[in-house]
Order: C-alpha cells, then sequence, then structure tokens
C-alpha cells in the first residue's frame, strides 16, 4: 500500500507552552483537526477562566481546534471544574503527582485532597487525564508502580470516573487499560519509535529523553501491539513537548520529544512496519473521539508513501528554536 485515505486526525495529548514558544510550534501541528492542549504553564491553567484565555492565546497563535484542560491542584474548586465543563470551556481534567514531569511543581501530593473534586467530577460526567508516574523509586519503574499503589484504589473509588492514562510506556499499563472499564489510553509516537536502548546506546541522546522514560524493547513491542490492534481503549496522544534546543541539549537536559510537525509520517511508518496501516485511521481518527465522547472529524488527509521526507532538523522563529524528534531512520510517508 502506497497511498491511505482516512479521516482527519486529533491529538488527545499536545503541549504547546506559552508566549513566543506557542506562536512558534502551534502552526506545527496543522495535520491535525483538534488536540487536548496540556495546562501546565507556568503558572499553571487552573480555573475555567484562566483556560478560556489560553484557549483565545491558542487560536490566535495559529491552532483552530484546542480542547482545553484544567490543572489539578489541591485547591482545585470542584463547582468550577464542573461549570468549565458544562460551558464548554475545557474537556477535560490533568491531574499531575506533585514533582513528576516538566511544571509539575503544583500537582497533587495528597490524593484525599483531591477526592471532592474527583467525585464532581464523576458525577458531572468530567472525564480526568493522568500522568501515572510515582515520584519515587527507580525511574524505569514509576509507570508500574503509580498503577499499584495509586491508579488501583483510584478506579475503585471512582468507578465512573472516565480516565485518560497518558503516554503509556509499559506492558503493565496496556493490561491495567484492557482490564478496567471507563478507562483508555493514549501512546506517543516516541514510545511506538524507540526504546531505551535508541536512547542510550553509544551516547545519551537528549531528544529522545521524555517522561515517562522510554523502556526496555518488550514494552515497546507491547504498545506497538496494543497500538495496531485496533481496540477502541488505544489512541494517539503525541505528547508533543516542545523545548528550547539550548535546554534539551545541555548537562541536565529538558524532558520532552518534538514530535507535532511530523508525528503521522512516524505513525504511518510503525502501522507500515506492523502491517496494520488499515488500522491507522482507528488509531489517529476515531478511537480518541468515541472516548472523549466527540463526534469524528469530516474531512480527510491523504499519505502517500514516496522519497525520504526532507525534513528540518529543526524550526526557528519567534527568538526561538526547537528540535525535531530523529527516529533515526528514513521517513518516506507524505501527509498531502
Amino acid at each position: 500500500m502506497d497511498r491511505l485515505t482516512i479521516r482527519r486526525p486529533d491529538d488527545w495529548h499536545l503541549h504547546l507552552r506559552d508566549g513566543e514558544m506557542l506562536k512558534l510550534v502551534a502552526p506545527e501541528s496543522r495535520h491535525f483537526a483538534r488536540a487536548i492542549i496540556m495546562p501546565n504553564l507556568v503558572p499553571p491553567v487552573v480555573t475555567g477562566a484562566q483556560a478560556a484565555a489560553y484557549r483565545d492565546r491558542v487560536c490566535e497563535a495559529g491552532f483552530a481546534g484546542p480542547l482545553m484542560t484544567l490543572y489539578l491542584t489541591e485547591t482545585t474548586d470542584p463547582a468550577d471544574v464542573v461549570a468549565a465543563h458544562r460551558d464548554g470551556i475545557v474537556t477535560a481534567v490533568k491531574l499531575y503527582p506533585a514533582g513528576a514531569t516538566t511544571n509539575s511543581a503544583s500537582g497533587v501530593r495528597d490524593f484525599e485532597k483531591v477526592r471532592p473534586v474527583l467525585a464532581a467530577m464523576e458525577a458531572a460526567g468530567v472525564p480526568l487525564c493522568i500522568h501515572g508516574e510515582t515520584t519515587d523509586g527507580d525511574v524505569f519503574d514509576r509507570e508500574a508502580a503509580f498503577l499499584d499503589r495509586t491508579l488501583a484504589p483510584l478506579r475503585a473509588a471512582h468507578p465512573a470516573l472516565k480516565i485518560t492514562l497518558e503516554h503509556v510506556t509499559t506492558a503493565e499499563a496496556v493490561a491495567f487499560v484492557r482490564e478496567h472499564d471507563n478507562i483508555a489510553a493514549t501512546m506517543t509516537v516516541q514510545h511506538l519509535m524507540a526504546n531505551r536502548t535508541d536512547m542510550l546506546s553509544h551516547g545519551m541522546r537528549p531528544h529522545f529523553y521524555c517522561l515517562p522514560i522510554l523502556k526496555r524493547d518488550t514494552h515497546q513491542a507491547a504498545l506497538r501491539a496494543a497500538a495496531t490492534s485496533g481496540e477502541a481503549k488505544f489512541f494517539l496522544g503525541t505528547d508533543s513537548a516542545p523545548h528550547p534546543t539550548h535546554a534539551k541539549e545541555a548537562t541536565c537536559c529538558a524532558a520532552g520529544c518534538f514530535t507535532a510537525p511530523h508525528a503521522l509520517p512516524c505513525l504511518a511508518h510503525v502501522f507500515e512496519e506492523e502491517a496494520a496501516l488499515d488500522r491507522l485511521e482507528g488509531f489517529t481518527s476515531l478511537h480518541g473521539p468515541a472516548h472523549y465522547g466527540l463526534p469524528v472529524n469530516e474531512d480527510r488527509i491523504t499519505l502517500e508513501k514516496g522519497a525520504p521526507l526532507d525534513l528540518p532538523a529543526r524550526i526557528e522563529g519567534h527568538g526561538q528554536t526547537v528540535t525535531l524528534f530523529d527516529p533515526g531512520h528514513p521517513l518516506r510517508w507524505h501527509v498531502r
């Protein structure tokens, strides 16, 4: 197969930042009709009014389909969350364990303090997006530990709460999602295309470094099998996370991979390798809307296989420079 037409995809996990960086990267998600926009700015987006203002900035910067989220804190007002969702200002709420990843210092330390918010969300049908990692123990084990210590009890206490376990990285997370109702998972480009050996062999590759960190190849295989299975519980959330190049190529580099400009060619490459191109549309365009109760996009895009893509190593503008994730081999799928 050298040509594939699918409904226009959505990105169910996207970082656009703010200010000059927002102006640079927002147009790079042009292949996507909609995207769940992460709220971990500094300061974070914690109220409906702040989400509405951020949505306006995103649209002004050049991305027309933002679906906004609120950053869950231990002082979040349940009434504000429910009202923002009811009024169409936000699509979901994002839970960061405090200290787990970029700009997560304002996140949750004591999960008992957010029980009233979660109960209100459960009653009102407000989805919860979760960065599923603990903040202690071996960095390669933190997702699996979170499932046992935090997510399983949360799931038991709020069985009707619709949950998206974001950027899953392990076979344990895939199994957990399959075993529980009202929970789905997003997967990223980098976790499908690479593993920790790719990141660490023959020198550390900082543009592969993200959180949750890349895992061993057996986990990558489990992710690829789930993504290409056709199961509606798994869908695309790029977690495209731009950082200035100097912050990535640093002694202590920032966590995140910038994949928005070429996410679809990367995914077509993966699905072709797995002999599953006929299931790419489900993963990118159908399963996410079904989970969030939204209509699928009516317009379509076409991918064609040809000569290797001539991708820039980085994009520049507005005083910012961001380096693209490089999978290390040619990409031959073009978005028309």
